[in-house]
C-alpha cells in the first residue's frame, strides 16, 4: 500500500471531531499525519500544532476547516506544494479550488474516512 503523508488542516483532540476520526483513521492505515488544529494538542501519537509548520514531502492536504477560516492558510497550503487537497464535506471553497488548479495541485471534494474505507485513498 502507498503510505501518503498526510496535514490535517484544522485537526481537533475532540472525539466528536471528524478531524480526529480522521487523524485516528490515517494513522491506522499507517499514513503518516501531520496537523495543525487551534491548540497546541495530540491525538494518539500525532502532535496537533498551532502554529504552520514547514512540513517535508506532504502528499495530501485533508481539509477540516470552514471556508472563512481557510484563506489565512492559502499561501502556507501552496508553500507545501502537496498533490493534492481534499475538500470533505463543508470545506469546499472554490477560491481555493482555482489556486490550487494553478499551481498543479489536484483538488478533491470528498471525505477522507469515506476514502480510507473504501480503499480509495
Amino acid at each position: 500500500m502507498n503510505k501518503k503523508k498526510t496535514l490535517v488542516l484544522g485537526a481537533s483532540d475532540n472525539p466528536s471531531r471528524y478531524s480526529f476520526l480522521a487523524v485516528q483513521k490515517l494513522r491506522r492505515f499507517d499514513h503518516p499525519v501531520e496537523a495543525i488544529g487551534r491548540k497546541d494538542t495530540r491525538v494518539s501519537d500525532v502532535i496537533i500544532h498551532k502554529e504552520k509548520k514547514a512540513f517535508e514531502d506532504i502528499d495530501t492536504v485533508t481539509l477540516y476547516l470552514n471556508p472563512s477560516h481557510q484563506k489565512e492558510y492559502y499561501d502556507y497550503i501552496i508553500s507545501l506544494k502537496p498533490r493534492r487537497i481534499i475538500f470533505n464535506p463543508g470545506t469546499e471553497n472554490d477560491e481555493l479550488e482555482s489556486l490550487a488548479k494553478k499551481n498543479n495541485i489536484q483538488s478533491i471534494e470528498a471525505c477522507t474516512l469515506v476514502l480510507l474505507s473504501t480503499g480509495q485513498y
